[in-house]
């Protein structure tokens, strides 16, 4: 393997396991991504999500063998994922397990990683990062970082995730999924297909997912609700700790500032109605600089 290799052991990531015959067949009809074209040493981000078209997790879906598919999402979901996940297998050839205690997933930063027992997937090109998959007793020759390191360099790829904190929370245009092509327009029916579909077709997206880094000292995590100085009130969809204090981190609130970015600012932060005016009202004014994220968002 090669060295010079950064990396950590994402503790509070889990598996959830899809194997049998008709595991490609049976998660095309659960998630927005095109399943199908999930291949040996490939990965692929795609949403779970409820009727409405709330995202319930985001899968990093990784081929492990024939009809054997290993998804990746936060520990604290993979018990929901695969009991909903259950709910719709009815007579279709599959298994589905929550697996998190039987594997190891390692975060990777630098040169191409090689070795035996896993497998090996790149998440992101600049730095080039990447997870490795492998039994519980895997193990790697590396130079350990720490976790917020690794979770700025999620914030700055833009990449979103959704905890039980935010769970059911977005739709996906919200969180971006069709920016990082982890929604399939040309595929099948699926959970939430419809009001994905027609957000997709019918009308520009007001509220996306945007990055901030804060000009004062402060903490945020997923799910919590505040205000922009500019009157846009949003949502925490991922944090990161900087070394001074600060916070950068990735939420959902309009598209654009002042009074058009402001308009509808409850519904922004989430939830909407009386309970997210509410917390709107509540939350303290966050003075914060907005950063460019490094994909494009559609018109």
């Amino acid at each position: 393997m090669h060295t010079a290799l950064e990396a950590i052991h994402l503790e509070d990531m889990g598996i959830v396991r899809v194997s049998g015959v008709d595991a490609v067949k049976f998660l095309q009809g659960q998630l927005s991504n095109d399943v199908s074209k999930v291949g040996p040493g490939q990965s692929q981000l795609a949403g779970y999500h409820n009727p409405q078209g709330r995202a319930i997790a985001l899968l990093r879906l990784v081929h492990w063998g024939t009809d054997d598919i290993l998804a990746l999402v936060p520990r604290e979901l993979a018990a929901v994922v695969t009991a909903r996940l259950a709910k719709y297998v009815l007579r279709a050839k599959v298994k589905i397990a929550d697996e998190s205690a039987q594997w190891r997933v390692v975060g990777l930063l630098g040169a191409e990683p090689r070795g035996e027992r896993a497998v090996f997937v790149r998440v992101s090109d600049q730095p080039p990062r990447w997870l490795a998959i492998g039994g519980a007793s895997f193990e790697l020759d590396y130079t350990p970082i720490d976790r917020a390191t690794w979770l700025r360099l999620e914030v700055a790829a833009g990449q979103p995730q959704v905890y039980a904190a935010t769970s059911e929370e977005f739709v996906a245009q919200m969180l971006n999924l069709d920016a990082l092509n982890a929604i399939a327009f040309d595929k099948g029916c699926y959970t939430g297909q419809e009001v994905i579909a027609r957000a997709h077709y019918r009308g520009r997206v007001k509220r996306r997912m945007q990055r901030f880094v804060s000009r004062q000292p402060l903490q945020l995590a997923p799910g919590d609700a505040g205000e922009l100085s500019d009157g846009r009130s949003f949502k925490v969809v991922l944090s990161a700790p900087l070394a001074d204090g600060r916070c950068d981190f990735l939420a959902v609130t309009s598209v654009g500032g002042g009074a058009e970015g402001a308009a509808g600012t409850a519904a922004a932060a989430g939830g909407g109605g009386a309970a997210g005016a509410a917390a709107a009202v509540a939350a303290a004014i966050v003075d914060a600089e907005q950063v460019a994220l490094p994909y494009p968002l559609p018109e």
